[in-house]
């Protein structure tokens, strides 16, 4: 009788168990159509928000005042929580973030298709397959890095980020004027790819848009892993210390929460 008992206890469990399990079968959610995604870029130096012609010290003992800060942001690839990805196409995936104007810090991604995401991977600048496509084949962007001044010339290519202002030394109090701009240089192209890991999951639906907030340390571009002295030369746009800030950009940013509205 108990040997009986224990079998009918078994049997209840195991139909209980099935019964569960098809219940969150039904349950689950089916994830289907497309939506929109946005990457919020929040331009910081250091820890402090950036605020244009402010005052900010470096560890060189260099006082910086930041006049300007753009930068190109293309070939979008977002990932999935299973590890596939779907990449923007390419001709819809160049953008140019610009700290005065405050409608291009937000990127909007739509047609993405409904997924958990898990990360996003984006280059600084424009790559240089796209580059020889020659001036015909680079579509409205041209147009639009000219009037932003984030062109040297069609020739010499695309300014990937355009980083200006003034500084001051401890020895020297009159502001002299920096600048910093990346890009093609001789035989070093200096175009960059970041993968930034969401703290959470962004819920692409049809119903939900998340926003992915990301902040750029500006102050790591010349006061980073590798350190630019401006009082030793304020202008950098090609050379060695070229390649140092685009080394740079591997830490320059950083994902600060995703918002799934």
């Amino acid at each position: 009788m108990k040997f009986q008992l224990k079998n009918i206890i078994a049997v209840m469990a195991i139909t209980i168990a099935l019964t569960s399990c098809s219940k969150d079968d039904d349950n689950a959610e089916t994830i289907t159509g497309q939506g929109t995604l946005k990457l919020e870029f929040d331009n910081t130096y250091g820890t402090a928000n950036l605020a244009m012609d402010t005052p900010y010290l470096n560890s060189n003992g260099e006082t910086v005042r930041v006049t300007k800060a753009k930068y190109i942001i293309s070939n979008i690839v977002l990932t999935k929580e299973d590890g596939s990805t779907y990449t923007v196409p390419k001709a819809e995936s160049y953008f140019i973030v610009d700290e005065l104007t405050p409608a291009s810090l937000s990127i909007n991604l739509p047609n993405i298709p409904a997924a958990n995401y898990i990360k996003v991977r984006y280059g600084i600048g424009v790559d240089q397959a796209q580059w020889e496509l020659g001036a015909t084949g680079q579509g409205d962007f041209l147009a639009q890095a000219q009037t932003a001044g984030m062109m040297w010339s069609w020739t010499a290519g695309y300014k990937f980020i355009n980083f200006e202002g003034t500084f001051i030394t401890p020895t020297v109090s009159t502001p002299a004027i920096f600048r910093v701009h990346t890009g093609k240089t001789g035989t070093d192209y200096n175009y960059k790819e970041v993968t930034l890991t969401f703290p959470d999951k962004a819920l692409v639906r049809t119903t939900i848009s998340p926003a992915v907030h990301i902040l750029t340390d500006l102050s790591k571009l010349t006061d980073g892993t590798n350190k630019i002295n401006f009082s030793e030369g304020a202008s950098v746009m090609g050379g060695a210390k070229l390649a140092l800030i685009t080394a740079n950009l591997d830490n320059a940013f950083v994902v600060d929460h995703v918002h799934n509205d």
